[in-house]
């Protein structure tokens, strides 16, 4: 068996293709495909896959929370984000949760085949666009406004993501399995420390902050 993969991604025919990909790889086998954040933290659990690769954003727990719940149950866990988003907090926020690496979407095929190899012997794989927005913000010494990650906890960021779907108190209660009071008292908290109390606006945060989607 050669380096056991997981495929994160919301978006099917992209999974497919890059499974048919990897499959041309010798030393490459993809053991399972999940479409959001909270599947792969569930498969990662059961299949233990030397890396996954990661989307950033995706529906009911997107890929900078699911990496940050990932390596704290499997810190061995290679874990590279493939994104359209080159945004300079989209890529902060995932290489601060542990990624090992960060390409674009639009890489070729082989960049992703060598970002797997070069995690697997311990380093980091960034693509050039990618190091150029790191050390930009290496040099700026990482100082801007605060951002939702050290605002808010990582369950009140799960629950804002859940409300900028628009998903009702109640679902989102049963998607994080916690009572309805627990839901609303987050709610509350996260109102209170963004000092937003309007779920529009809301929306347009967790969309900024790179916690929901535009095309979701």
């Amino acid at each position: 068996m050669g380096i056991t993969i997981l495929l994160v991604d919301d978006h099917k025919i992209l999974r497919q293709g890059l499974r048919t990909l990897l499959a041309r790889e010798v030393d490459m086998e993809v053991v399972a495909e999940a479409e959001d954040g909270r599947d792969a933290v569930r498969l990662v659990r059961e299949l233990s896959p030397q890396v996954v690769i990661m989307d950033v954003g995706m529906p009911d727990l997107n890929g900078i929370e699911a990496t940050r719940q990932i390596l704290q149950e499997s810190p061995e866990t290679k874990i590279i984000a493939l994104s359209m988003h080159s945004d300079r907090r989209f890529v902060t926020n995932m290489i601060k949760a542990g990624a090992h690496g960060y390409l674009l979407k639009d890489s070729a095929f082989e960049e992703l085949a060598t970002a797997i190899r070069v995690v697997m012997a311990r380093k980091t794989y960034l693509s050039h666009e990618i190091a150029h927005v790191v050390v930009k913000d290496y040099v700026k010494g990482g100082k801007d406004d605060p951002s939702v990650f050290s605002v808010l906890s990582p369950r009140e960021r799960e629950v804002l993501q859940l409300m900028a779907e628009g998903k009702t108190n109640r679902q989102i209660a049963e998607t994080l399995n916690v009572s309805l009071k627990t839901v609303e008292t987050h709610r509350q908290q996260i109102m209170n420390k963004l000092e937003i109390h309007n779920i529009v606006e809301l929306t347009k945060y967790a969309i900024r902050e790179g916690l929901a989607s535009l095309d979701h």
